[in-house]
């Protein structure tokens, strides 16, 4: 088995968007790899600072894979990457110039709060994910 520490997502915990992907992933997430980590929880800010990254800037889930921060698309296409079933394919999209992914990105990123709500508190709470999720 992998170690959870080389395979992190931090996410928005307060974005509906951000929490119902994390449940999608969750559920695709078949060898337990992923650790869940919300932005704004102690150890997703400690996170974001060793990483060298905004501590209040949540534009972009970050997908910390063997010690490297990667954000927006590139951190989607590799969590996908590594789901059950068909969804490693969306992986080809890596081949896609990185401007304009991350465009994409942005442009749902920018205006998720107003497109799908926020949360006064995270509301990913799966019980069998409590020893892989923490800022819950």
């Amino acid at each position: 088995m992998q170690d959870k520490s080389e395979h992190i997502i931090l996410f928005d915990g307060v974005c509906n968007l951000c929490n119902h992907s994390i449940a999608f992933v969750l559920k695709r997430d078949k060898k337990k790899l992923f650790q869940y980590i919300s932005l704004q929880s102690d150890e997703g800010q400690t996170l974001l600072k060793l990483n060298g990254l905004s501590l209040d800037n949540f534009h972009s889930l970050v997908y910390i894979k063997g010690g490297k921060a990667l954000q927006k698309s590139t951190a989607a296409l590799n969590i996908v990457r590594n789901l059950s079933g068909l969804w490693p394919l969306l992986y080809i999209f890596i081949l896609v110039p990185k401007p304009l992914r991350d465009w994409a990105y942005g442009l749902v990123a920018k205006n998720r709060y107003r497109l799908f709500g926020k949360s006064h508190v995270c509301e990913l709470h799966p019980p069998e994910n409590k020893s892989t999720s923490k800022g819950l």
